[in-house]
């Protein structure tokens, strides 16, 4: 409950927040005015978080009565838009010093109590989330198959994209398979799989007798970036557990899927339970005799029932490039992590793996790097932004302060893949680099695939300002499929009517160029 509390802007704003910690970690010792103040204050260590504190304070020690309380708490839930929480300032500062509080202490408790105007959380809101909070932490703990399967399907959601919960959940024994037109429903399912604790890989083995999970986490469908939902439900619909697809051709004649979805479902690699690989794939695809939106023209009709492309040796996709279509198509990889690819040229850069950061003594300067997978600039952070990045090793949490940013604005927002260079903070466990500089290491990736590397792990929660007013690429993405449909309508409207579909877009009188 304290947690959940106590990360709030109220709490923070109060100077509540470092005063608790050291009491817990039992650097300083808590300190009780009076018996009836410890009364109210014992389980917080001394530090009031929560709104029916505070109306205690008022009630025992600044000589409120119950309904004065009330007014107090109706004050500091409304503080922002009313300000009326001053007015009891005298009262409680007065009332306190009458009953022999120092004034000082006085004053200090009634500051505390006006940060919970900056949103302070009551006690009984805070328990709900608590319930919530722990019971969800015993699912993860246990059974972080389901934990993840239920974090994908609720996408979009929350702090991190699917790239980083597929990433926890496979360091923590969970096996994650690949989408398949054979295999996947629209969501992400649950397979017979190893059981977690027996993975050799297990990146947190200390908690192998804590895990329970004995599932393997298929992907749904829905994490193919451009096919539309119903299309992917039609996929499961036509599909039999008893007579699964055996070809692209089959998919094709059993869903009437026209062949830009099912070429995108190439590209997604989903084809795999048959066989084929990506290339392959997209051959079989080409293969079917139709093109793009033409497909119901005779010219394309004539033959194609019958017209069959001869077998070709494909060659086979490197790595690299599978790696960055997989990122390209599904915003994930499930063969490797872009930086294993660069791990040479980064060490001639002198720039560590971000796993050293354990063994790396707190004040020591380093060279890490990775694709950025978060970036945050909270509203009572004071133009701190907050970034994550992650290698093949791991995770590595970036402080960029205001002034390092104004000087690396431009590789703070638009780059992604960073190298940052800076100081290791480690405090009570947790490990942050404090940025002084940044390089943008992105031209890297392009040495993965011949067409260049459009990487981008960023989750949905990124909400530092852009450089420009220009849409999210991610959103613009998200509507492509409806944007087509929009168009294919103009044009048969335009057919109808026999007016040119892009008439409208030229001023009369205005030469029409090429």
């Amino acid at each position: 409950m304290i947690e959940v509390a106590i990360v709030r802007p109220g709490p923070i704003q109060g100077d509540m927040v470092h005063p608790y910690l050291r009491r817990r970690q039992k650097l300083e010792e808590a300190t009780y005015p009076s018996p009836e103040l410890e009364a109210v204050l014992s389980k917080t260590l001394g530090v009031p978080l929560f709104q029916e504190q505070a109306m205690k304070i008022g009630i025992v020690a600044g000589g409120f009565t119950p309904s004065e309380a009330d007014k107090l708490r109706r004050a500091m839930a409304t503080f922002k838009r009313t300000g009326t929480i001053g007015t009891f300032r005298d009262k409680m500062i007065t009332g306190m010093v009458a009953k022999d509080y120092p004034r000082d202490f006085a004053e200090r408790c009634f500051q505390q109590i006006e940060g919970f105007g900056e949103y302070g959380f009551p006690e009984s809101h805070a328990a709900s989330f608590a319930l919530l909070v722990y019971a969800s932490a015993w699912l993860k703990c246990r059974y972080p198959d389901v934990f993840a399967a239920a974090l994908l399907n609720a996408q979009p959601m929350g702090f991190y994209a699917p790239a980083q919960i597929v990433r926890d959940v496979r360091e923590h024994g969970v096996e994650v398979r690949a989408p398949d037109i054979n295999a996947s429903a629209y969501d992400a399912t649950l397979e017979p799989g190893p059981t977690a604790a027996g993975r050799q890989h297990m990146l947190h083995r200390e908690m192998a007798g804590d895990i329970r999970a004995t599932h393997a986490i298929r992907l749904g469908l829905r994490e193919i970036k451009g096919l539309s939902e119903d299309d992917a439900k039609l996929i499961v619909e036509r599909r039999s557990p008893v007579l699964p697809y055996d070809s692209v051709r089959d998919v094709w004649l059993r869903t009437g899927l026209a062949p830009h979805v099912l070429e995108r479902l190439a590209d997604a690699d989903a084809f795999g339970s048959l066989g084929l690989s990506r290339r392959e794939a997209l051959w079989a695809v080409k293969a079917l005799g139709r093109s793009g939106d033409h497909e119901d023209l005779p010219l394309f009709r004539a033959d194609a029932a019958t017209s069959q492309e001869p077998d070709v040796m494909l060659k086979p996709m490197p790595l690299g490039e599978e790696v960055v279509n997989d990122y390209r198509f599904l915003r994930l990889s499930l063969r490797a992590h872009p930086a294993s690819f660069l791990r040479a040229d980064l060490e001639r850069r002198g720039i560590a793996a971000n796993e050293t950061l354990h063994a790396t003594r707190s004040g020591a300067r380093v060279r890490v790097s990775g694709l950025v997978s978060v970036r945050q600039r909270p509203g009572t952070a004071k133009g701190v932004i907050f970034m994550t990045i992650e290698d093949e090793t791991a995770i590595a949490n970036i402080i960029v302060w205001p002034k390092t940013y104004e000087r690396f604005r431009p590789i703070v927002l638009g780059a992604h893949y960073v190298a940052i260079t800076g100081q290791v903070q480690q405090e009570s466990g947790v490990i942050h680099v404090v940025a002084d500089r940044l390089d943008d290491l992105t031209p890297l990736l392009a040495r993965l695939a011949e067409g260049g590397a459009d990487i981008d792990g960023l989750a949905r929660c990124d909400h530092v300002k852009r450089p420009s007013d220009r849409p999210d690429p991610r959103e613009r993405d998200s509507q492509r499929p409806q944007l087509r449909a929009a168009l294919a309508e103009m044009e048969k409207l335009a057919a109808d009517l026999d007016v040119p579909a892009n008439a409208s877009r030229h001023k009369p009188g205005r030469r029409r160029t090429a």
